[in-house]
């Protein structure tokens, strides 16, 4: 008889399949995480570098906010109104087909949060807010919702070289910016 000791087998262990996961979902993540960095990085140099603030006017009874239409392009115009102490800003743009449009730069849901406000981010004013997106074609044309605040006809006069906005209706639509760009 022989005094060698059995020697137990070992468990065989499948090599390849379970370590490569651990590694292969780190990697899936890392590449998730820098897509999402990399898109909103993008996002905030886009918005950022479209919005130009035309200096702000103080306007007082009697008088009106005067927008000079060579100032007017595809690319979304913000005038800014001081009246009786509330600051306001109205966007101004030509759409596709080369009319003017205009609302103020507010949202009509989101106002109230101090947030709802747009910025430009390519063919679309984006609420600061909900960031809901509409293009320039949609702006005086879509009332009710999350969308900009319309200006119509009736509220604004058009001439040839310039658009007035006059301290009454101001006054009036002074409410919605009462928390405005509070909350940045």
């Amino acid at each position: 008889m022989s005094n060698k000791i059995k020697k137990k087998p070992e468990p065989k262990v499948q090599k390849g399949k379970w370590y490569i996961l651990p590694i292969l979902l780190f990697a899936i993540l890392v590449v998730c995480v820098t897509m999402i960095v990399l898109t909103n990085r993008n996002k905030k140099s886009n918005l950022n570098a479209k919005q130009e603030v035309k200096k702000t006017e103080t306007i007082v009874a009697g008088e009106s906010l005067e927008i000079p239409i060579v100032d007017i392009t595809t690319d979304a115009s913000f005038f800014s109104a001081e009246v009786n102490g509330t600051t306001m800003e109205v966007v101004a743009v030509k759409d596709n087909e080369g009319n003017i449009r205009t609302a103020f730069n507010t949202c009509q849901i989101c106002y109230s949060s101090g947030r709802g406000y747009y910025k430009q981010s390519g063919n679309y004013l984006v609420c600061q807010n909900c960031g809901n997106s509409f293009s320039m074609d949609q702006v005086e044309v879509k009332t009710g919702g999350c969308n900009p605040w319309p200006i119509f006809e009736d509220n604004k006069t058009v001439t040839d070289d310039k658009i007035m906005i006059s301290y009454d209706f101001l006054t009036e639509s002074q409410k919605i910016f009462e928390n405005w760009k509070t909350n940045l």
